[in-house]
């Protein structure tokens, strides 16, 4: 396939960032052990207090299987109707839980609602064993995914977060995970839901409560994780969303429950008051179209994966940036999401932010019948011309 590369400059006119990436005010979090606030879209950290410190998180540990379990469902290697049977392993689970049964069913669904919302350890192992037959393997697969974002500072033992020794993870990492996990839309489906209910239309039905109270006091939180236990304290992966801007709150080691709210707000309120976002590109947002040449369609659109912006300081004064598009090699079959390039935004020559470009639909490649077909018409078409 021919390959693409392409790079353009077009100024544009935002307010610049300023150097925040790690405010010293300790302050604003003094109860917890650690703790992190970071932007969404660009990864960037606006506050930070003993990032790297490796601590118990508890079943903030979910958020790596629940990023496992919607990249199984993405892949098509599961689906959300498909029916698991828990087995007494599962259903011996302690701490938080849905009360599942020994050789009771629940559909993929239902488990992941559970592990969601009330961070069910019985439905999380349900869930490892049915993807990896067994929890140990379904751990390995965590461990695996944590070395793949580049994080130093976590590794797992289990899949609730039950304390247990060498199990532990930072707020930075964390927050990366958080972050990794959000970028599967679908878990705020879930996550931002403030109850609902399980086995509806049985003698059995369970209310399920959201164990993360931010998301119906709090404006514009829709997410992400809480977790306890004596090792960990109270911890909680916060995210919220305003005016065009997502920001993940991170706090570990809280001593109590309210405490843990209340400072997980503070951040964001901070975060909110003295940030904000200026998008340049906006997710989906038309950027190139590419012509095919042994493609069952003749153009891609190229649009941006997230929201591409510069992430800054309020009431600063106004500099210019520009952002640059380099596409990649194109290589068919292409499915929707596929990464095609990239985008980086720059001051003066100085790169701020970068984001993947990908496709906007589905491609096959043609098979030769098709090509065979394909020169004809072309051959045909050259000679009426």
């Amino acid at each position: 396939m021919k390959k693409f590369v392409k790079l353009f400059l077009i100024m544009v006119f935002i307010v610049p960032i300023s150097v925040f990436a790690e405010q010293k005010d300790k302050e604003l979090i003094p109860n917890a052990t650690s703790g992190l606030l970071m932007e969404y879209n660009t990864g960037k950290i606006i506050f930070s207090k003993d990032k790297d410190k490796k601590v118990a998180v508890a079943s903030m540990t979910k958020m790596v299987a629940q990023t496992i379990i919607l990249e199984n469902i993405e892949k098509g290697k599961i689906k959300w109707d498909d029916i698991v049977e828990v087995s007494k392993n599962a259903a011996d689970m302690g701490g938080s839980q849905i009360y599942l049964t020994a050789n009771e069913k629940m559909s993929v669904r239902d488990l992941f609602k559970g592990i969601s919302m009330a961070s069910a350890n019985d439905a999380v192992v349900a869930m490892a064993e049915y993807i990896a037959g067994t929890e140990e393997k379904f751990v390995d697969q965590m461990n695996k995914k944590v070395k793949e974002l580049g994080l130093k500072n976590t590794q797992f033992k289990n899949s609730t977060g039950l304390d247990e020794e060498g199990h532990y993870s930072s707020a930075y990492d964390m927050a990366v995970i958080a972050r990794n996990l959000l970028n599967h839309e679908k878990i705020l489906e879930f996550s931002s839901q403030y109850e609902d209910y399980l086995r509806q239309n049985t003698e059995n039905k369970f209310w399920l409560v959201n164990t993360n109270k931010l998301v119906r006091y709090y404006e514009g939180a829709d997410g992400l994780k809480t977790g306890h236990t004596d090792a960990a304290k109270y911890c909680l992966a916060a995210t919220a969303k305003k005016n065009g801007m997502r920001l993940i709150a991170i706090v570990l080691g809280e001593e109590e429950s309210k405490v843990r709210n209340s400072e997980a707000m503070a951040l964001l309120d901070y975060g909110f008051n003295n940030m904000k976002m200026t998008t340049i590109k906006s997710k989906g947002e038309l950027i190139e179209e590419i012509t095919l040449d042994k493609g069952n369609k003749d153009k891609i659109q190229v649009v941006p994966k997230t929201d591409i912006g510069v992430l800054q300081e309020k009431n600063t004064e106004k500099h210019e940036y520009s952002y640059k598009v380099k596409l990649d090699d194109i290589k068919l079959p292409m499915n929707k999401g596929d990464r095609v390039g990239k985008i980086n935004v720059y001051e003066k020559d100085k790169l701020i932010t970068s984001g993947d470009l990908v496709s906007n639909t589905n491609v096959d490649k043609l098979n030769y019948i098709e090509l065979y077909t394909e020169t004809i018409k072309d051959s045909i078409l050259g000679i009426i011309k």
